[in-house]
């Protein structure tokens, strides 16, 4: 099967499939998004959606975190992964961007780059999620799933080749959803330790497919 065609294939089953599709940390505010997407990094949604209530009610914004110290955060951060790193990552992201952006996240890959403890995945969350431009991030779910799908080459392994080969192939419009179907479908159904082709409609097209 041409490259050109699998995608197509692939894309729209998940037009179908997920036509409708979105984050499943939750937040209440931009900076809330960044927040738990820093987060999340080695770490379960499902975890940070059980911390973030409690963490958002004491420093609902830029500028109550900005004022706190990482001890401070550390408080109700301690059940995720790596917490005295994040916790100091996630105050010192809250006074730059009280700092040099009035307590607005940046929507500039660049600016958000600078940010303390923003990678470029965490980069093209926010600007796919919050601003709503084509970016692809891509975690281990993304990539893992990628591959196993034949979407892209051995060759693409770090998580910025298999983004820049993606988006060379995914429709602009489709790309902040891509991310999401791609994820979802490595969270669910293409898991990390024995993937449930048995429950998987893409067998066809797979050529990782086990069954």
């Amino acid at each position: 099967m041409k490259k050109q065609d699998r995608y197509q294939y692939i894309l729209e089953y998940f037009r179908k499939q997920m036509p409708e599709v979105q984050t499943e940390l939750e937040f209440g505010n931009i900076f809330q998004l960044l927040v738990a997407v820093i987060l999340s990094a080695q770490c379960t949604d499902k975890r940070i959606n059980q911390v973030t209530p409690e963490l958002f009610r004491r420093f609902p914004d830029a500028h109550s975190m900005a004022s706190a110290e990482p001890e401070d955060v550390l408080e109700y951060i301690k059940s995720v992964s790596y917490p005295n790193a994040k916790a100091d990552h996630l105050v010192k992201m809250a006074r730059k961007i009280v700092e040099i952006h009035h307590g607005e996240v940046p929507s500039d890959m660049n600016l958000l780059l600078d940010l303390p403890g923003v990678g470029r995945k965490t980069a093209n969350v926010i600007q796919s999620v919050a601003f709503g431009k084509s970016a692809m991030a891509v975690d281990t779910h993304v990539f893992r799933v990628s591959h196993r799908l034949g979407l892209v080459p051995d060759k693409a392994n770090t998580p910025f080749k298999v983004e820049q080969e993606l988006i060379k192939y995914i429709p602009e419009e489709d790309i902040p959803r891509a991310h999401h179907w791609l994820l979802l479908h490595g969270r669910y159904i293409c898991t990390s330790r024995r993937p449930h082709c048995e429950k998987c409609d893409l067998t066809g097209v797979c050529p990782s497919a086990s069954l």
